[in-house]
C-alpha cells in the first residue's frame, strides 16, 4: 500500500521467538543478545495482499528472499596447491535477522554501555512497525514499471534529518516541492512519477573518517542525530542509544504527517501551482480533465502515493524494526518502504549486504566510479537471486565525466547477465567541492551536467533512465551555488543550515525538474516517431 491508501494498524504486533546471536560484528560492541522477530499485522489488501496461510512455526530465516538454493555465490578462488581438488560453488549460509553479526560491519558506532544498548533495542523491538509490508510491495510493483521505462522515480529529501529542525513546516515544504517537481516531470514524460522521500528515517550518515580534529582536539565524528550530537564536545560526540528511540518517534510522527498530506487534500493539483510555468501547464490539463468529467474534487485529484526511504546503515536499529509479514512469511525492515546500501558499506561479504539480502523491501545500491562491473553483477545476484523486477534500483553517483566513461560498462554488464534493475542518477555526491570560505558546496551546473550525462548514456545504450535521487529541501537555503537565482560563494553563509552535505533549495530543485522534464519529453517524442516508423503487420495477423 502507498500512503494514499494506507489503513491504520489493526491489533498491534505479536512477538515470536528468534534465534540468539553468537558473534557480534568487530566494528560493533561485543555483546550477546536474544533477538526477537515481530510478526507484523498489516491492513487488508484484497488485490495485493491476498490472505494465505501463515507459516505454522515462527522462523528466523527468510523463506524466499534469500533462499540459499536459489542464490549460490561463487566461492573465492582457492590458493594454488600441488594437487588442487576440484572447486565447487558454496551456497551462502541461511539468512536470519541477526546473521549480519557474523560478518564484518563497517560504519557502526561503538556504544560505551552495552547493557543500555541492549535495553533500548529490546524496547524498539516491541514498538509497532513504522511502515507496512504491503506498502513496500506496492512500491516494488511501481519500481518495476520504472525499470521498463513506464514510470519515473523521483527520490529526494534531506541529506540527514535532524532533531533540531524537526517541525511540521519543514516537512510540509519538502513534501510540497516534491509534489511540484512530480507534476513537472509527469507533464514532461507523460508517465507516472513515483514519489519517494529521503524522509522519516534518514538520520545516520557514513563518514570517511572515524574522528574529527579541530584546533588540536580530536573527537569521534558526527554520525547523525540517531547516533550522536553534532556539537564539538566530548559529551555530545559519545554514541547514545537513547537517540534511536527519539529517531523512531520522529520518524513515526513525520510519516503520520506525510500520510495526512498525501490523502487529506494537500496533494490536490491546484495546490502545486505556485510557479507560473507549472501553473500554466496544470491549468490546461485540469481544464481538459474537467471537460472529461474528472473534476478537481475527485479522489484521484486530491490524493497521491508517497513512500519513504533511507540508507540502511545503523544495523542494530534496522534489525529491531524487522518484522515477519503475516501474509507471506517474508521479512521486511519496517523502518522504511525502501532502503539502500551505501558506497562505503556495499562489500559483498559485509554485514550490510548480509542483512539486506534477507529483507523483502525494494533496495537501492549506491554506485560510484569505483564500482567494477563484475562486482555489481555479483552484488545484484546476492540481493536479488530471483531477478524480481522492482527489487533493485541502481543509484549512480560519479560525476559527469566519469558517468560517460564508467556507466556504459555497468549497463552492458548488467544487461549481459540478464538482470532487471531500475537505473537512476544521484547527481549530488559526485559534485561536492569546498568553497573559499571553507564550507562544502555543490555547483548547480555540475549537478546538471551529471544529469545530462546520465540521459545521454542511456540514450546511447538503449536503456531506460529510470529516475533521479536528490538531496534537497523545501527551505530557501543557500548551500548549493548557481541556479537561475544565482547563489554565489559569498551567499553560502546566509542560510547554510545543513547538518551534513549541501542541499538544493526549493527553487533549484524545481529548476532541475523542468530540465529533466524536457529530456523526458524529447525522449518520448523520439520514441513516438520511432514507433510510427515501424511497419504495420500484414492484414489479418
Amino acid at each position: 500500500m502507498s500512503l494514499a491508501t494506507s489503513s491504520s494498524m489493526a491489533g498491534g504486533a505479536a512477538v515470536v521467538p528468534r534465534s540468539a546471536t553468537a558473534t557480534t560484528a568487530s566494528a560493533f560492541v561485543t555483546m550477546k543478545r536474544r533477538a526477537t522477530a515481530v510478526r507484523a499485522v498489516h491492513a487488508a489488501e484484497p488485490s495485493k495482499n491476498p490472505p494465505v496461510g501463515v507459516p505454522s512455526a515462527a522462523k528466523t530465516s527468510s523463506p524466499s528472499v534469500a533462499a540459499p538454493e536459489k542464490a549460490p555465490v561463487a566461492a573465492a578462488p582457492a590458493p594454488e596447491a600441488p594437487a588442487p581438488a576440484a572447486t565447487k560453488q558454496v551456497a551462502p549460509a541461511r539468512w536470519a535477522v541477526d546473521s549480519w553479526r557474523t560478518k564484518k560491519a563497517l560504519q557502526l558506532p561503538e556504544y560505551p554501555n552495552a547493557a543500555e544498548l541492549e535495553a533500548v533495542l529490546k524496547t524498539i523491538e516491541a514498538f509497532p512497525p513504522i511502515v507496512f509490508a504491503g506498502e513496500a510491495r506496492h512500491l516494488e510493483e511501481r519500481l518495476a514499471d520504472a525499470a521498463m521505462g513506464r514510470a519515473f522515480l523521483l527520490q529526494g529529501g534531506d541529506c540527514a534529518e535532524s532533531f533540531k529542525e524537526f517541525n511540521g513546516n519543514n516537512i510540509r515544504d519538502t513534501f510540497r516541492v516534491l509534489l511540484q517537481m512530480s507534476a513537472v516531470l509527469t507533464f514532461g514524460g507523460q508517465m507516472p512519477v513515483i514519489k519517494v522521500g529521503r524522509m522519516a528515517g534518514q538520520f545516520a550518515k557514513p563518514r570517511s573518517e572515524a574522528f574529527e580534529e579541530r584546533d588540536g582536539v580530536k573527537l569521534p565524528s558526527y554520525r547523525g542525530d540517531n547516533i550522536n550530537g553534532d556539537a564539538f564536545n566530548e559529551k555530545s560526540r559519545i554514541p547514545d542509544p537513547q537517540r534511536m528511540v527519539r529517531a523512531y518517534a520522529q520518524s513515526a510522527a513525520t510519516l503520520n504527517l506525510l500520510r495526512a498530506f498525501a490523502t487529506g487534500g494537500y496533494a490536490a493539483m491546484q495546490r502545486v501551482t505556485q510557479y507560473r510555468e507549472l501553473a500554466h501547464r496544470v491549468d490546461e490539463a485540469l481544464g481538459f480533465m474537467s471537460a472529461a468529467g474528472l473534476t478537481v474534487d475527485h479522489p484521484l485529484m486530491t490524493s497521491t502515493d508517497f513512500w519513504t526511504s533511507h540508507e540502511c546503515l545503523l544495523l542494530p536499529y534496522e534489525q529491531s524494526l524487522t518484522r515477519q509479514d503475516s501474509t507471506t512469511g517474508h521479512f521486511y525492515d519496517c523502518s522504511a518502504h525502501m532502503l539502500w546500501v551505501g558506497e562505503r558499506t556495499r562489500q559483498l561479504d559485509g554485514a550490510h549486504v548480509e542483512f539486506l539480502r534477507g529483507v523483502a523491501n525494494p533496495l537501492g545500491i549506491k554506485v560510484s566510479d569505483k564500482m567494477n562491473p563484475t562486482e555489481l553483477v555479483k552484488l545484484i545476484e546476492i540481493l536479488n537471486p530471483s531477478n524480481k523486477p522492482g527489487r533493485i534500483t541502481i543509484i549512480t553517483r560519479m560525476g559527469a565525466e566519469n558517468m560517460r566513461v564508467k556507466l556504459p560498462h555497468l549497463i552492458r554488464a548488467v544487461r549481459h547477465a540478464g538482470q532487471i534493475v531500475t537505473w537512476i542518477t544521484d547527481p549530488m555526491h559526485g559534485n561536492t567541492i569546498k568553497a573559499p570560505c571553507g564550507l562544502k558546496t555543490r555547483p548547480f551546473d555540475s549537478i546538471l551536467a551529471e544529469v545530462r550525462a546520465f540521459f545521454d548514456v542511456h540514450d546511447q545504450e538503449g536503456s531506460h533512465p529510470g529516475g533521479v535521487h536528490l538531496e534537497m529541501t523545501g527551505q530557501n537555503v543557500t548551500e548549493c551555488i548557481g541556479g537561475s537565482r544565482t547563489v554565489t560563494f559569498d551567499d553560502l553563509g546566509d542560510r547554510y543550515h545543513t547538518h551534513c552535505d549541501p542541499r538544493l533549495n526549493a527553487s533549484q530543485s524545481l529548476e532541475l525538474s523542468f530540465i529533466i522534464a524536457e529530456r523526458l519529453r524529447r525522449k518520448r517524442i523520439r520514441s513516438s516517431k520511432l514507433n510510427n516508423m515501424l511497419p504495420l503487420p500484414p492484414f489479418g495477423v
